[in-house]
């Protein structure tokens, strides 16, 4: 009974701070910036059967990405701005087509989930050296 509280007063927050969303049928969260938030997040990870991270390269998280899966008809199921590094989804069963665009950079996979695991996807754009600060620059002396 804790348990379950605990989920309704994180749903309820994540509601609340506009991090979770549904589109009919389909219901999805993202965020992730901070170690709470990110706790949050995957403390719920059993709800949701796809999971997508998003990185530079070199493992640095990345946020404001639009997120854009269909379904295998090519019907748009979900289309969002991730608010976060990370972005879960609860999907029905079969195949989509996702697609991230980050500063104009897109990625796209084609995935299959199912009802009995969640799926995880991590997609990566390759850093720019004019506004993304490499890790070596602050080891450097």
């Amino acid at each position: 009974m804790r348990q379950m509280f605990s989920f309704g007063l994180t749903l309820l927050f994540a509601l609340m701070a506009g991090l979770a969303h549904g589109t009919g049928t389909f219901n999805y969260v993202s965020g992730g910036i901070g170690v709470a938030e990110q706790e949050r997040l995957e403390a719920h990870e059993d709800v949701y059967n796809l999971k997508l991270v998003f990185t530079l390269v070199e493992g640095n998280y990345v946020a404001d990405v639009r997120v854009l899966v269909k379904d295998g008809a090519g019907n748009t199921v979900i289309e969002d701005i991730a608010g976060g590094p990370f972005f879960m989804a609860k999907l029905a069963p079969g195949r989509y087509n996702v697609t991230a665009t980050y500063e104009g950079k897109t990625v796209t996979r084609d995935v299959t989930v199912s009802d009995k695991r969640l799926r995880t996807e991590y997609l990566r754009w390759s850093s720019n050296p004019e506004t993304d600060l490499a890790v070596s620059r602050w080891t450097e002396r």
